[in-house]
């Protein structure tokens, strides 16, 4: 057993991952596997009467979460040398880019980023 936890920091790292993130993400596991043993599903209810917009706000959820992850990854690889300048600048442009759409998309769908950011149970608020 504890070979196997020396092992997972090393893996983390060749996958680029920080120790700090296998933390989180085990920690964010236990909690998911505690919730679905409690017997409280984690499921998306949608308005019948406003599916659009509901479907619209997961997916600009999603799109955001992702945005996000991106450039913390941008971040960690720019702060260990690993981009070019070029890459740099391509990087921070496509990622701005990438927040003005979800802006834009959020503004003419009625939504606030507030609304981006769903409850999800015990878990607490996606973003």
């Amino acid at each position: 057993m504890a070979a196997a936890r020396a092992r997972k920091p090393k893996a983390a790292q060749e996958a680029g991952l920080a120790v700090l993130d296998l933390a989180a993400l085990e920690a964010l596991r236990a909690q998911v596997e505690a919730s679905s043993r409690q017997g409280a599903p984690l499921r998306w209810n949608a308005d019948p009467d406003d599916v659009h917009r509901a479907v619209v706000r997961l997916v600009l959820t999603l799109v955001e979460f992702v945005r996000q992850l991106l450039e913390r990854q941008a971040i960690r690889r720019m702060e260990a040398g690993t981009l070019t300048s070029a890459e740099t600048e391509d990087i921070g442009r496509a990622l701005m880019a990438l927040e003005s759409t979800i802006a834009d998309l959020t503004q003419q769908f009625g939504l606030t980023p507030a609304d981006l950011n769903l409850e999800l149970g015990p878990l607490g608020r996606m973003l």
